[in-house]
């Protein structure tokens, strides 16, 4: 197990996020990938299920309705997966997405959340091949001020 590729791979997931990336981010999944998420705000725990990576890219790509967007990394643990050449790891992260409210004013919507990750090694690259997103909880923050002015 490369704990700082798997590190890297997960900051990657982040950074492509937040540059609406959508096709660098599923190419970080297997093939065969199951991306689990939940259904913000009524359901906090993984409950949508996609499979494979035109599914996922597909869904990813609702990032695209968000004008900005600040995934940070909150801490990561990593270990040796079930099988040989698998690896696992549970992260946490803080997803900002600034939205435009109808009165004009911008709010930060903030999810608090927790990834549940297996990795496979595909060849010499670590990828995601199962993804479990769970959000602890959701604030609205005002903002002051922000890029997309």
């Amino acid at each position: 197990m490369d704990q700082i590729a798997l590190g890297d791979l997960v900051a990657r997931y982040a950074l492509h996020a937040d540059r609406r990336e959508i096709d660098a981010m599923s190419d970080l999944f297997t093939e065969d990938a199951v991306l689990v998420l939940p259904d913000a705000p009524e359901e906090l725990d993984p409950v949508r299920v996609f499979t494979g990576r035109s599914e996922i890219a597909a869904t990813l790509s609702v990032l695209d309705q968000i004008p900005v967007t600040f995934h940070a990394l909150a801490g990561q643990v990593f270990g040796v997966g079930p099988e040989p050449g698998t690896a696992t790891g549970e992260i946490a992260c803080v997803a900002h997405h600034m939205t435009s409210r109808d009165d004009g004013k911008v709010s930060d919507l903030v999810w608090h959340c927790r990834y549940t990750d297996t990795y496979r090694l595909d060849g010499q690259t670590w990828r995601i091949a199962r993804r479990e997103q769970r959000i602890d909880s959701i604030e609205t923050r005002p903002v002051r001020r922000w890029r997309g002015e």
